[in-house]
């Protein structure tokens, strides 16, 4: 599934200066009313993690690019998988950032016996399904359950997962 990835906030959380090329920034997934909602701060401004802190990182706002699409960096974005772990309502969402993951090559399945094979080879049309996840990067394997998103929850859920992504292009 490709995205529109939306771009950071222009200016400041904090103080509303708006950033410039080269300026150090430092930005927060934060749980919000039951969302995840990025937030941007200045250098200056950082005063640290807010409570209900996902993950947050420090970048340099790059030159303007034309149309340069990026993600969030890999650390955070495998924070926020960690962090969903243990919230089965968003399992959906999980999922979604697990497989953006495997397509950037983050995240890869984990080898898997011929009889597990036989078992989970049909994993999208079974319910709660556990797909084995290796990254090598943290060298750890995660475990996700395979939670196929229904037709109502698709525009939701893409926002939801736009949000903890970020690209110096257009939005």
């Amino acid at each position: 599934m490709d995205l529109k990835i939306q771009r950071p906030s222009p200016t400041c959380k904090e103080t509303g200066s708006e950033f410039k090329a080269g300026d150090v920034m430092f930005s927060a997934l934060v749980r919000e009313e039951g969302r995840l909602i990025r937030h941007d701060w200045s250098h200056d401004a950082w005063a640290g993690a807010p409570d209900e802190t996902l993950a947050w990182w420090r970048s340099v706002v790059p030159e303007q690019e034309d149309g340069g699409v990026s993600l969030a960096p890999v650390e955070a974005l495998l924070d926020t998988l960690e962090s969903l772990a243990d919230q089965p309502e968003e399992a959906s969402l999980r999922y979604l950032l697990a497989l953006q993951l495997i397509r950037r090559r983050v995240l890869r399945f984990a080898e898997s016996s011929s009889q597990e094979e036989t078992e989970t080879s049909d994993i999208c049309d079974r319910e709660d399904e556990v797909v084995s996840l290796v990254c090598r990067r943290r060298d750890c394997e995660y475990e996700v359950v395979a939670v196929m998103p229904k037709a109502e929850e698709h525009a939701a859920l893409e926002e939801r997962l736009a949000s903890l992504l970020w690209s110096g292009g257009e939005s």
